[in-house]
């Protein structure tokens, strides 16, 4: 089921205050927004509300035996890759570690996961009619690409792939969700930075993934960062 709502701070806060208050929310379904007022994402950036943009979350309840939660993000990632791949060829449309989708380095769709419990909360925003101005990085909506979709018509299809690829992580398929999600990704060597919390700014080739999702860079003196949480940018000429 997809619930819409005109108007909401945020899709992913309505769905922890739902889990909060004791409410039973079934995997599969979704909560859709026309417009959010206090939408964000991750390191707590706001999020455009920008009207026939797609903005939703979900939720998946983890069991004994599962994949470690935040590989949900990479599953998130590879739903949503599926999702616009089906669409139309897009040249240069990459996954980016470990939360966005990129078109020619600008970003295009972001995810963000907030665990409650034993629930995974999985918000998603696509750029569809308009992309948002960033202080910090280049931005691009499906409309200046020159594609057009209603939001109801993409809201169903990422509702479709993400029940596929959820029942498969949960059916011990992260194996194979990992391998897709590289074959989506940014390619080996692609030079990225991270500010680590310890180690501060780094910068390396992509690397590939740890078994956990962990991101891998390779530094210019030929060691293996492993990256666990940070922000990841891609480096610019």
């Amino acid at each position: 089921m997809i619930e819409t709502v005109a108007e909401i701070a945020s899709t992913n806060s309505a769905l922890l205050a739902r889990l909060g208050e004791g409410g039973a929310l079934v995997e599969g379904d979704w909560l859709v927004a026309d417009r959010q007022v206090a939408g964000r994402g991750r390191a707590g950036r706001a999020w455009s509300d920008g009207a026939g943009n797609f903005m939703g979350s979900t939720v998946a309840h983890l069991v004994p035996g599962d994949p470690p939660a935040p590989t949900l993000s990479l599953v998130a990632g590879v739903a949503l890759h599926r999702t616009l791949s089906a669409l139309r060829s897009w040249p240069d449309m990459w996954l980016k570690w470990p939360n966005d989708v990129l078109v020619a380095g600008a970003k295009l769709a972001g995810i963000l996961l907030e665990r409650q419990g034993d629930a995974v909360v999985v918000g998603i925003g696509v750029n569809l009619a308009s992309a948002p101005a960033l202080p910090d990085r280049p931005t691009i909506a499906l409309a200046d690409l020159g594609y057009t979709i209603a939001r109801d018509t993409f809201a169903q299809a990422l509702a479709d792939e993400w029940r596929t690829v959820l029942t498969l992580w949960h059916a011990q398929g992260w194996a194979a969700l990992r391998e897709d999600w590289l074959a989506r990704a940014h390619p080996r060597g692609t030079l990225l930075s991270v500010h680590d919390r310890q180690a501060g700014l780094i910068m390396g080739g992509f690397a590939g993934l740890e078994p956990d999702g962990t991101a891998l860079l390779r530094l210019a003196d030929g060691a293996v960062h492993a990256i666990h949480a940070g922000d990841i940018n891609l480096v610019r000429d």
